[in-house]
């Protein structure tokens, strides 16, 4: 079962990692030291608790931004995302294989003759999809097994 972290413990965590991101790591140990030098902490058991905590939010931020936390760093990273224009779009298709059953829905539409809509070659019978095996009786599959 986890443990409840106090709101001091988490709100300790946070200012310590906004004012000394370019310091902390994602080693406790390190974290932990770190905490010891630029905070004042009245026992280890709860420096413990805050390195620990801090170290929790490192590895979230290197995912992504983390709630709560306002980081230059997270924000630019943020914006760069946003500015990202991929080079070539990934919806842009030349060509779209549709089957059968698409292409006789399209049909009805009156939507046949669409640029780059091709209907796929049809597979031989049997050649994939799923072949429901025959039916047998429970009580005639064949010896009891133990």
């Amino acid at each position: 079962m986890g443990r409840v972290r106090t709101k001091t413990v988490k709100k300790a965590s946070r200012v310590i990692i906004e004012k000394y991101y370019a310091r902390m790591t994602l080693d406790f140990q390190t974290n932990k030291k770190i905490a010891e030098e630029v905070a004042i902490i009245p026992s280890k058991r709860l420096r413990n608790k805050i390195a620990g905590f801090a170290t929790h939010l490192m590895k979230r931020i290197q995912r992504g931004p983390v709630r709560g936390i306002s980081l230059k760093l997270q924000e630019e990273e943020r914006e760069r995302r946003m500015d990202f224009v991929p080079e070539e779009s990934a919806v842009k298709t030349d060509v779209i294989e549709v089957d059968r059953d698409t292409m006789d829905l399209l049909r009805s539409l009156n939507l046949a003759g669409l640029p780059g809509v091709v209907q796929q070659a049809t597979p031989a019978p049997g050649a994939g999809g799923f072949v429901k095996p025959p039916f047998q009786d429970r009580n005639q599959g064949g010896p009891r097994r133990a």
